[in-house]
């Protein structure tokens, strides 16, 4: 260096030609508009813009979405890392080929693996079903009861075989049976309890909250919170308030809420109408598993038959989720709803301090909102509700039943009834030639149980000396036919699929477990040893919950266990 040099303080930079990274094209910026067209600008339905571009072009372009940030007016990484997060969002370059047209997602959670799916993904590799179609593994897809199952794009085949998948494809997936719409609830005395409510809001406000009590309803997606409680807990929070319904079950061996939905939606409806106008909410919002698209148009008609018949003054917002079972768990669901990943949130110290776009928020599931018009209908009912349960239990719950029994399907039955029970009772028995072995009482993170433990109670705190809980009700039901450590990887190789990877102990955990249930020899000490790290360190219940079914299978089947 010689003694010209400008010091660097001294050094003077002209102005950029152009904006930082990659900038929008015309056609992009064009593309985007046609396919967004009608939906507001807003940060919070980025979701809603990246389903309307993935369903239009099977795919998200990088163009594309540099444009929608455009759109949007945010950074380019923030579409980018939401897109890439969910599993129903495909991100490829510009000069990437595009997908095939049809996508073939078979569901290789445990129901379904039990049903045979393995050797149904198989066939359809060996044997595409069509030209211009690709077969891929999945999730849970909501139809346990019909395993094996799978979609076609995100349409349900149930019960499928390679020669019904082809049809599907050939011809277009089977429709299924329409739900009863408004005038069908309202003819069988539909919306009293909405009407009650609204003649005089004090009492009725007052009222609710003490037959809430009295039937012991709780919150049913899994954590059985009161739900009384947790209407008064939002109510104290300074207005303006929310309503969430999640319905978004994603745990292998649910499928509640999609019969809810399916048998009588307006149910719900009218249980989230009473309860938003208890609480004074100023909107609705619905948040529904992208694997359900008949009911998402159900749902779109019907939230427009109420409009016109004017039972409701205040919005309902039907958003669809984009495949991740984090998103079940209330926080992430959350963030979903605001147009982001869904990373759970750290809780706050009771329900609805801090909820959607930082409002007190009240959320319910499915079917702790289809179970209210029942107990509110008329003076008593709550008490009766209450009084249906078993060996001192309160209440009527769903149990999903799936797996090796004659009768797989939705169970109204009373809390405490056991597994035997739902089995026998409720179930038709065993599979022909099937003995009973095992159980899951809770679906994938409730943990597994042995048949000789299958007289317990079903119902919140009765399992927890067994090391399990019952969740949301998720029963799968086992034989001495099925390989069990099989079935304990098949959950946990779920649970490393879903981990959302915000946290360590999590992201890291269930790829380490996944990996030690996979060599010929488990060992035993260091499994529990990872289960106790996650356990401690995990930020929400996916990461806390992975370990179940190891824990719980090397307790209670130690001579089993490789």
């Amino acid at each position: 260096m010689d003694g010209t040099a400008t010091p660097p303080q001294q050094q003077r930079r002209g102005p950029r030609p152009g904006p930082r990274g990659r900038v929008a094209g015309a056609e992009a910026s064009e593309a985007v508009a046609a396919a967004t067209e009608g939906l507001a600008p807003r940060r919070d339905l980025l979701i809603e813009h990246l389903h309307r571009l993935q369903d239009r072009h099977g795919c998200l372009r990088a163009g594309h979405l540099v444009a929608l940030a455009d759109r949007l007016r945010m950074a380019p990484v923030e579409v980018f890392e939401v897109a890439t997060f969910y599993h129903h969002f495909e991100v490829v370059e510009d000069t990437a080929p595009a997908p095939e047209p049809v996508t073939v997602r078979v569901c290789e959670s445990l129901p379904c693996a039990l049903a045979g799916a393995h050797g149904l993904m198989a066939a359809l590799r060996a044997k595409p079903p069509g030209a211009g179609v690709r077969v891929v593994s999945a999730p849970c897809i909501g139809a346990c009861h019909r395993a094996p199952a799978c979609a076609l794009g995100h349409e349900p085949v149930e019960r499928a075989t390679p020669e019904a998948v082809a049809a599907a494809v050939a011809n277009g997936p089977p429709a299924l049976p329409d739900p009863p719409a408004l005038d069908s609830y309202l003819s069988r005395g539909g919306y009293a309890a909405l009407r009650a409510a609204r003649a005089d809001e004090k009492a009725a406000r007052d009222t609710i909250l003490d037959a809430l009590d009295a039937g012991a309803l709780r919150g049913l997606g899994g954590a059985g919170f009161p739900a009384a409680r947790k209407w008064r807990l939002v109510m104290a929070q300074p207005g303006p308030r929310h309503l969430v319904v999640n319905a978004d079950e994603g745990e292998p061996g649910t499928f509640k809420d999609r019969y809810c939905l399916e048998k009588e939606p307006h149910r719900m409806l009218e249980g989230m109408l009473v309860a938003a106008h208890a609480i004074e909410a100023e909107a609705c919002w619905i948040y529904l598993r992208d694997e359900y698209p008949h009911l998402r148009r159900m749902l779109e008609r019907e939230i427009a038959a109420l409009a016109a018949a004017g039972l409701y003054d205040k919005p309902i917002h039907l958003r669809r989720g984009a495949g991740a079972y984090i998103c079940g768990e209330e926080t992430a669901l959350l963030e979903s709803l605001e147009g982001r990943r869904g990373y759970p949130r750290h809780k706050p110290p009771f329900p609805g301090e801090s909820g959607l776009f930082g409002r007190p928020t009240l959320i319910h599931n499915v079917e702790t909102l289809w179970l209210l018009p029942e107990i509110l209908a008329e003076p008593g009912a709550a008490v009766r509700h209450a009084s249906m349960g078993r060996r001192g239990r309160q209440g009527v719950r769903f149990f999903s039943v799936s797996g090796r029994v004659r009768e797989p399907g939705e169970k109204l039955a009373p809390a405490g009834v056991t597994a035997r029970e739902l089995i026998e009772e409720f179930s038709g028995g065993m599979l022909p030639g099937q003995r009973f072995a095992a159980y899951l009482p809770g679906g994938a993170s409730g943990g597994i149980l042995p048949a000789s433990l299958g007289d317990l109670p079903l119902d919140f705190g009765t399992l927890d000396a067994q090391g399990c809980f019952v969740g949301s009700g998720a029963v799968v039901v086992l034989s001495d036919q099925d390989d069990l450590p099989e079935a304990v990887r098949n959950l946990v190789h779920f649970f490393k699929d879903e981990s959302c990877g915000q946290c360590t102990p999590c992201r890291v955990g269930t790829a380490k477990a996944a990996r030690l249930l996979d060599a010929p020899v488990w060992d035993r000490s260091l499994l529990k040893e990872l289960a106790a790290a996650m356990a401690d360190g995990s930020i929400c219940g996916l990461g806390q919950a992975a370990m179940n079914p190891v824990l719980t299978y090397l307790r209670h089947f130690p001579e089993a266990t490789p």
